[in-house]
């Protein structure tokens, strides 16, 4: 509230309860709890006021309508095929190309399973241990030392 703490409006309190007394203050803070209440009450019906005007002049149409621009999906292909007239049916493919769809989607299938496996043959070759031979290092020679 007003951006006082709770330290500031001990002070305040204090202040106030020394200056105006204690027998003046709850009437104080009476009179001041109906002038907030007032003042939002101003405020509510001024907000309702505003708002009824823009909902008169139209400015919510106008809102939905950029908000509907804005948005992509419902300012997307389905608009511009409705604006165009052109239905699902219309859209509907032709035998040549329904043929053709299905065939590129059979390739597209053969293709991922093909690099599917080709992923799981290298995740095997990784994870296959391979035989190392090492050679052996002779055991070094050492020549005692003698005493001469």
């Amino acid at each position: 509230m007003f951006g006082l703490g709770w330290s500031e409006m001990m002070v305040v309190g204090i202040v106030a309860l020394i200056v105006i007394g204690p027998k003046d203050l709850p009437q104080l803070f009476r009179t001041m709890g109906e002038f907030t209440g007032k003042a939002k009450g101003m405020a509510r019906e001024f907000s309702k006021a505003m708002n009824d005007a823009a909902n008169d002049a139209g400015v919510n149409d106008i809102s939905k309508g950029i908000k509907a621009a804005a948005n992509p999906k419902a300012f997307g292909v389905d608009k511009i095929k409705e604006a165009t007239g052109v239905t699902a049916a219309a859209a509907a493919l032709s035998p040549e190309r329904q043929a053709a769809k299905e065939k590129m989607t059979a390739d597209m299938a053969k293709a991922a399973e093909a690099r599917i496996e080709r992923e799981k043959l290298q995740a095997t070759e990784r994870t296959t241990p391979v035989d190392v031979k090492m050679e052996e290092d002779p055991a070094p020679t050492t020549e005692p030392k003698g005493e001469a």
